[in-house]
């Protein structure tokens, strides 16, 4: 249902992505990933979407759904941190986009008031604003309130530790240990480990070679990804192919080719944003990284 609603979103038919929205209602780790997939797929078609809300303003999925689209089309216009200090006036609209997501949310988080998803979104928001750490303390605990084991709460917690964002990678590194040693048969949270360095190798800019190459960090992800693997034979977390994707690249980059393999190959020709946009763009990543290890999909 999802693959199909962003396909059509790629032919711009807004309509087609209603019931996959309608459907998430109850699966909060389904609902997570449809309203972020379903935000990217629909970026620069918010005035669609504020259509439909006009119509339908008791509706709690589209004004998610409008939020979310509004943030990913802000972080597509957000300047390099290199150069904002000559690009105030791009800094000033992307500042504007992630603003104009906030309203959206409220009501959304205001029309069903135990569900998370809204306050994750929120999170980025904040994330994205530099918001104080109390105020991005205090969204965490009311989304970690309504599902306390949601992989999407975690990542998005994840990033707001870490040391691109105002955080440390230490605290960083200790939230992620922590929900990785919590984490069961199939439970993606072990994957925080290696997304957690890849925001480390980025925010504190350490070098790929000193960070892959240390055998400290590929024992701990080994043992990470031991303890995770995916449940066989029965239904795969939605989180799955992400959980791969970031074993898989990380043990790309510390050439560990039969481990790497193993997950890419798992991944069934799907790509996530995180980890691979730390290398560059995230699709061409991907597929470099599965042409050199010989990864068919």
């Amino acid at each position: 249902m999802l693959d199909e609603a962003v396909h059509a979103l790629g032919r711009g038919h807004l309509e087609s992505a209603l019931p996959a929205l309608v459907g998430s209602r109850g699966d909060h780790e389904v609902r997570a990933l449809r309203v972020e997939a379903l935000g990217r797929a629909a970026v620069g078609l918010t005035g669609g979407i504020e259509a439909l809300v006009s119509r339908d303003r008791a509706n709690p999925d589209l004004w998610l759904w409008l939020a979310r689209v509004r943030i990913e089309e802000a972080w597509h216009i957000k300047p390099d941190v290199r150069a904002r200090a000559v690009q105030a006036d791009r800094l000033q609209m992307y500042q504007r986009a992630l603003e104009s997501a906030r309203t959206p949310l409220h009501t959304a988080a205001r029309l069903v008031p135990d569900d998370p998803v809204p306050w994750i979104s929120l999170l980025w928001l904040a994330v994205g604003l530099e918001w104080p750490r109390r105020e991005r303390d205090e969204i965490y605990e009311e989304a970690l309130a309504r599902a306390p084991r949601l992989y999407a709460t975690a990542v998005a917690r994840l990033i707001s530790l870490s040391p691109g964002w105002g955080g440390t990678s230490q605290e960083m590194l200790v939230f992620a240990r922590a929900a990785a040693a919590r984490a069961g048969s199939g439970d993606p949270m072990s994957a925080l480990l290696p997304l957690a360095y890849f925001e480390h190798m980025s925010g504190e800019r350490v070098s790929r070679s000193r960070l892959w190459d240390s055998f400290e960090v590929q024992r701990e992800l080994t043992a990470a990804s031991g303890r995770w693997h995916d449940v066989r034979g029965g239904r795969p977390h939605p989180r799955t192919v992400e959980a791969h994707n970031a074993f898989g690249a990380a043990f790309y980059l510390a050439d560990m080719r039969r481990p790497a393999r193993g997950h890419l190959a798992r991944t069934a020709g799907r790509f996530s944003t995180l980890p691979w946009s730390h290398l560059g763009d995230p699709a061409k990543e991907y597929s470099k990284a599965c042409s050199r290890l010989n990864v068919t999909y």
